[in-house]
């Protein structure tokens, strides 16, 4: 199907819903050498013996002439397909990726009618345009003619499923968004089958591994025995090649849509993705609903051409989207005072779960997984489901192995040197994944603690995309190792793929403290870097289960639920005690903390925080060798900071209390070294310094400290005095 002047370079057959149709139809990408660089006496001939009107048809090479050649094929292709008796055709064209080339799409009834048009269109417009537009019906009718006579072979007949169906695409999210769903269905006892980009399963039990969310997976599910409640993963490539699997859906959600795989298949930009994520939204069915992220503005846009009532879904209760969909008579779902709820119009918001109760948002710290939250119990609502198993659902389903492998599975795993770290394995891959992770992982680090990031992505992202992940990544992790997937670097070397990420890293003056091919030598490389209460979080994609295993094997604990909540609050620097702690220390009644204390403790005996505080109602009540106990109880008990070192700085004026000023003098020098600018450890020291008779050097070392961290504006002026003053005494 070539010639000097006209080729036809892609003949597809979109064998369902598409980006064109919403039925199946053939995708025809044509390039036009001859038409590009003709005289324009020549195209205008050819233009107006198809009809074509165009006072001017442009330069050689110009764009006008590029918009001139789409008119002109779409033209074409109408001729031929009457020429073979049919009367009307719907025709959708543009301009392809070079300046030569056009992309006509038409509606397909059976698959070889498309091969035999790509092959009639090249022979009427070559044709055309050696004729200069004479002798037209010589030229069409017998390529009309031997179209009509070609075999028309397989008649496509997309999926039309009998069961509830729900469709899922975004950019982030999707993966999650469908076992959550599929997990709500099982939960109301339906027999569920979901696809996704891990593989196909039934009810858990996987029938196929690997990439299902196109096509193919959705035939698997509807086929497999016994489903009577399918979730289907739909990515943008099978919506891009092969067209959806079904030929409508009940229910249809977006989750997002965001700068990913831009540069592919003829999608360079936002606005043209979300055109494809939106294909789903057109193909639901009108009793049905389509599930939208109101706080995504590509997505809200998408309920223009919704063949459904829009279910609003939105972090912000405030939000002009929900508003939207409510006066357009549809419903919407947020998070209103904690609590996830429903809104209908006109009625009171419908109370669903306590967002803390939902394990998937890690006790409300995740974000993203809260937004997947709400599409999911939206999308399992709006499909049928009651209302009893959505909650159910949501208060099950975990972000762990067994419900979502490879998202944000977080893990407590002990340093060989004393310690624990939290280690987080989620599939980031772009720059919205990455900001998810980093945000989980701060919201995870314990005070005084930092962010390692293991950060590497697949090959086939843009140089700036990937640029803007290690800008991103040195903005907002503590440190960062590179590692490599070598299964995804689809035609990069890990020398280029590295390069591009280092730039980014130096926008922002970062350098990767290490490098590593494999994904699980990166999460080595990570924990070798790691200190006491740590957040490690990997970007991981070919060897989730392999680093998954690998920890098990060190003796690391997936977290539940209980732990997760525990971790977030205590990266706030609180306590799930917090309120009685602070209760206990407004107790006038020395011996009445006392006893306060030894209750909470009763509650909490291993916990560290809690004998840090038991410890000082001793030392506040004056019992100092009870206070000095209990202190190396809390200390060899893990306390973390910012506590360990107020427990060191009070251990320490205990044993100066009683007399032990040599040892309290040697805890303090030891904080001093890792404090250096820590006020209540300068002057506790002075204060030891001067029991023990060295006044000068209490004094001395208290004035230089405050000379050299003082921020008076008279100290300022007289820094450079002070300091030889200063550092005069006791010499």
């Amino acid at each position: 199907m070539t010639d000097d002047t006209v080729a036809v370079t892609e003949a597809r057959v979109l064998e369902g819903p598409n980006l064109y149709f919403p039925r199946p139809a053939a995708k025809l990408v044509l390039r036009l050498p001859g038409y590009l660089s003709a005289p324009a006496d020549d195209v205008a001939a050819v233009a107006s013996a198809v009809g074509v009107r165009a006072r001017r048809v442009g330069e050689p090479g110009s764009e006008l002439r590029q918009r001139v050649m789409v008119r002109l094929a779409e033209r074409a292709l109408r001729l031929i397909a009457t020429a073979a008796g049919t009367s009307r055709l719907a025709v959708r064209s543009r301009v392809g990726e070079h300046p030569d080339e056009v992309v006509v799409a038409f509606p397909l009834r059976t698959r070889e009618r498309a091969a035999g048009m790509a092959s009639a269109l090249t022979q009427v417009l070559a044709g055309l345009l050696a004729a200069r537009g004479e002798g037209l019906e010589q030229i069409v009718q017998p390529a009309g003619d031997a179209l009509r006579q070609a075999d028309a072979g397989e008649t496509l007949r997309p999926a039309r499923p009998k069961i509830p169906v729900v469709a899922v695409t975004g950019t982030n999210g999707k993966t999650t968004t469908t076992r959550l769903i599929a997990h709500l269905a099982m939960s109301a006892g339906r027999r569920t089958g979901w696809s996704s980009t891990d593989g196909v399963l039934v009810d858990g039990v996987e029938l196929e591994h690997g990439d299902y969310s196109g096509p193919a997976g959705a035939r698997t599910v509807l086929e497999a025995d016994g489903v009577d409640f399918a979730v289907l993963e739909t990515a943008r490539g099978g919506m891009l090649f092969k067209g959806l699997g079904t030929a409508y859906n009940d229910v249809s959600v977006v989750t997002n849509v965001s700068a990913d795989h831009l540069g592919q298949n003829g999608i360079h930009t936002l606005d043209h993705l979300a055109e494809v994520k939106a294909i789903i939204t057109r193909v639901t069915r009108p009793s049905g609903w389509v599930v939208l992220n109101g706080d995504d503005p590509r997505v809200w846009a998408m309920r223009a051409g919704a063949s459904a009532p829009v279910w609003c879904f939105s972090l912000d209760p405030a939000s002009p989207a929900l508003r939207d969909a409510l006066t357009a008579h549809g419903r919407g779902i947020t998070v209103l005072d904690g609590t996830i709820v429903v809104l209908k119009p006109g009625e009171t918001p419908s109370r669903l779960i306590d967002v803390v109760d939902v394990p998937m948002t890690l006790a409300g710290l995740s974000r993203h997984n809260m937004a997947n939250a709400l599409a999911g119990a939206a999308a399992g609502l709006g499909a049928g489901l009651p209302a009893e198993a959505v909650i159910e659902g949501l208060r099950t389903f975990a972000p762990d192995a067994q419900h979502n492998a490879g998202r944000m599975n977080t893990y407590t795993l002990s340093l060989a040197g004393g310690g624990e770290v939290t280690v987080i394995l989620d599939m980031a891959h772009n720059e919205g994944g990455l900001e998810a992770l980093l945000e989980v992982a701060s919201g995870l680090r314990q005070p005084g603690a930092s962010v390692i990031l293991g950060l590497g992505t697949g090959g086939d992202r843009t140089d700036d995309i990937l640029r803007n992940l290690g800008e991103l990544a040195g903005r907002d992790a503590d440190r960062v190792h590179i590692q490599h997937k070598e299964k995804y670097l689809r035609e990069r070397t890990m020398t280029d793929l590295e390069a591009k990420l280092v730039e980014g890293l130096a926008r922002v003056g970062v350098t990767p403290v290490s490098s590593s091919p494999t994904e699980l030598e990166g999460l080595q490389a990570l924990i070798a870097d790691a200190h006491d209460g740590d957040v490690l979080a990997l970007m991981t994609h070919q060897s989730w289960s392999q680093l998954h295993q690998w920890l098990l094997d060190q003796g690391a604990q997936p977290d539940d639920a209980k732990a997760l909540r525990h971790k977030v609050i205590g990266a706030r620097g609180e306590h799930e005690a917090q309120d009685r702690i602070t209760a206990l220390w407004q107790i006038e009644d020395p011996y009445d903390r006392i006893a306060a204390g030894e209750a909470l403790l009763a509650d909490y005996p291993t916990d560290a925080r809690v004998l840090y505080e038991h410890a000082g109602t001793f030392d506040s009540a004056g019992e100092e060798e009870a206070a000095l106990t209990a202190y190396d109880r809390a200390l060899a008990t893990g306390l973390r900071e910012p506590h360990r070192r107020r427990a060191l700085i009070q251990k320490a004026s205990t044993l100066r209390h009683l007399g032990r000023l040599e040892e309290s003098l040697a805890i303090l020098d030891e904080l001093r070294a890792a404090w250096p600018d820590n006020e209540a450890v300068a002057v506790f020291r002075s204060l030891t310094l001067h029991d023990l008779g060295r006044d000068a050097d209490a004094l001395g070392d208290l004035s230089r400290w405050l000379v050299a961290h003082s921020t008076d504006v008279d100290v300022e002026r007289y820094r450079r005095s002070l300091t030889r003053f200063t550092g005069e005494i006791g010499s």
